[in-house]
């Protein structure tokens, strides 16, 4: 896997030697950052059920100033920090081995431009995880949420205070773009 695009782009990442995660794959990754590129330079970035950072990594090299990787995996977190060490980005980001409600409760001060959410599949995680994003109110008024499904999970149109503005479909691969209702 490499990055894509931007200030790293061709740098191989190192990936989980696991059933447990399921690394984007550059086409994936080239399509979301060519929808969400406006909201990219000098965003902050929460990159939740991070895997490998990939896409957190992937943000920081397209000009994101900062970025959040949080996975509950130790092997995740090892890897995060090992890719954020190649790409340079250390100083541009905070990673945490947390629960993802744990880390939603740590940020809850945060103001995020783009939050990135890849649970594992078919579990209700992801649900969960925009709910207490929606609590906090995280994402800031102009800012946008993807949330990575399978083909067979439900992306409602609503979840709290957030609307889905786009889906699409790569593969077994589902992107739903969420923004804040108007008020």
């Amino acid at each position: 896997m490499r990055i894509v695009a931007g200030s790293k782009r061709g740098l191989k990442l190192n990936t989980i030697e696991s059933d447990s995660t399921r690394p984007t794959k550059d086409m994936v990754r080239e399509a979301l950052f060519s929808i969400i590129l406006e909201y990219i330079p000098n965003s902050t970035v929460l990159d939740l059920f991070a895997g490998s950072g990939a896409i957190g990594i992937e943000a920081l090299s397209r000009g994101a100033s900062k970025c959040y990787f949080s996975d509950n995996n130790p092997e995740c977190i090892k890897v995060i920090k090992d890719n954020l060490t190649k790409a340079s980005f250390l100083d541009q980001s905070e990673t945490y081995k947390l629960d993802y409600l744990d880390m939603i409760d740590k940020v809850r001060n945060v103001s995020f431009d783009v939050i990135y959410i890849d649970p594992p599949y078919n579990l209700g995680l992801g649900i969960k995880a925009i709910e207490r994003i929606s609590s906090y109110d995280l994402l800031k008024k102009n800012g946008i949420l993807v949330f990575e499904t399978d083909t067979g999970e439900l992306a409602p149109d609503e979840i709290g205070v957030f609307t889905k503005i786009k889906s699409k479909k790569y593969g077994r691969n589902f992107l739903s773009f969420y923004e804040r209702k108007e008020k």
